[in-house]
């Protein structure tokens, strides 16, 4: 995919987003205070003892308006003034008592008007909603989203159609893989749902999102197999994985297994680090040209559980 497409996306999704904000900013922020005194105050507030020059740069804001914006809020007892510490020739910002009362009228005004445009969408919807501009803002700042908390817990009706999708999606998107890698995981999960003897399949939930999952299956009554271990690329690098991984080896223990054993492919570099990383080693290695129409290498990875104790 060419640049020019990634701009013309980002182009379209700005312009739909302006619409957006324009009409939550025309019902949120009317008289006395237009938009951008609304965000001047916020500023102040945010960054109590701040400069005007500092909240002019950070709101881009014009010299001459922001000067405006200041001479109002000091005659009108919004804000004071006391002298820089750090320069003598600045000022520091604070809101009055009166300045707090209006900016606390101003995010209940904001609350409810967000609230209205909101009120319609799922929890889930909601969900995804923030995630992606928790995304988008760690992107641009460089500084990490928060972190929602993750769920592990055994599969439920429903989770496996979730599991099955995540492999289809990240498997033909990143990797391109065929239809016939998705009918081998389809098909090994319908076994599975048959007969879960000696094993289970457990899913990481974020805000009632599933993200990724793991099982294990009995293959004799001493040796088990890992499978079904992915993550959705978006959730990647938040621990997730070994949480997963823990979490199914903890099992193996509880149930008395000596030895696990899994199938992975030479191209997962992120998943291979973490089963070194947790003592498996590389023990058996096969080509593979089913899935993606070129060469691959089927690796299989074996761990004696004797040493985690």
């Amino acid at each position: 995919m060419g640049s020019v497409h990634y701009v013309e996306k980002i182009r379209k999704f700005n312009r739909y987003y302006a619409n957006v904000l324009g009409k939550i900013d025309q019902e949120i922020y009317n008289q006395p205070f237009t938009l951008t005194e609304a965000r001047v105050i916020t500023e102040i507030h945010y960054r109590n003892g701040c400069t005007a020059t500092e909240v002019r740069e950070n709101l881009g804001i014009d010299r001459g308006y922001m000067s405006r914006i200041i001479q109002r809020f000091e005659d009108e007892n919004i804000i004071m003034k006391k002298h820089s510490t750090e320069d003598k020739r600045q000022y520091s910002l604070f809101l009055t008592a009166y300045g707090i009362e209006i900016y606390e009228d101003l995010v209940q005004i904001a609350n409810r008007g967000v609230h209205k445009m909101i009120q319609h969408l799922s929890k889930n919807e909601l969900s995804k909603l923030v995630t992606s501009m928790e995304t988008i803002e760690s992107i641009f700042t460089g500084k990490p989203s928060s972190q929602s908390e993750v769920l592990i817990r055994p599969f439920q009706p429903g989770d496996v159609g979730y599991v099955a999708c995540l492999h289809g999606k990240l498997y033909d998107t990143t990797y391109h893989f065929g239809r016939m890698f998705e009918y081998y995981v389809m098909k090994g999960l319908t076994e599975f749902m048959i007969n879960t003897d000696g094993g289970e399949l457990w899913v990481a939930e974020i805000d009632n999102e599933v993200v990724g999952s793991i099982a294990i299956t009995k293959s004799t009554d001493t040796v088990a197999q890992l499978r079904w271990f992915i993550i959705d690329e978006n959730y990647q690098g938040k621990g997730i994985g070994k949480k997963l991984i823990e979490t199914a080896l903890n099992f193996c223990k509880e149930q008395q297994y000596q030895h696990v054993f899994l199938w992975t492919v030479n191209i997962l570099k992120t998943a291979r680090y973490l089963y070194q990383k947790y003592n498996f080693r590389l023990t058996e290695e096969k080509p593979n040209d089913e899935w993606t129409g070129s060469k691959l290498i089927e690796e299989r990875w074996d761990l004696d559980l004797s040493n985690l104790n």
